[in-house]
């Protein structure tokens, strides 16, 4: 093994307003207080314990990702218990329906930065 991973950054063009949407999603705490995971300027940080560590870097020109493009690099999972609450509750926090149908045992949506995520039947 050569390192462990710290936590998964995404760039975008609001990085508190984005750490709210995944802290509205996740749960957690938006600037944890561990000292190694701090960070600067233009930068947020969501921890929840025992869970992976999401960090947000505000960049001026970001370009969101084209579910389905060839570039696509990556998506997140998010396990929920009830999707048709999860479906409604992330459409609230500002999430955008992108693929998968009712009966699908999962849903695609984008963030507000245009990052997809899928909620995925637990």
């Amino acid at each position: 093994m050569i390192g462990r991973l710290r936590c998964v950054v995404l760039d975008c063009p609001d990085a508190r307003e984005l750490a709210a949407f995944y802290q509205g999603l996740l749960g957690g705490e938006v600037e944890c207080p561990d000292p190694a995971l701090a960070v600067g300027e233009g930068s947020a940080v969501l921890c929840d314990e025992g869970g992976p560590v999401l960090a947000f870097q505000s960049v001026a020109d970001h370009r969101p990702p084209v579910w389905g493009a060839p570039e696509q690099q990556f998506h997140l999972d998010v396990r929920v218990g009830d999707p048709v609450a999860a479906h409604t509750a992330v459409l609230g926090l500002g999430a955008v329906p992108l693929d998968g149908g009712e009966a699908s045992s999962w849903r695609v949506y984008a963030d507000p930065a245009g990052h997809p995520f899928r909620l995925v039947r637990a």
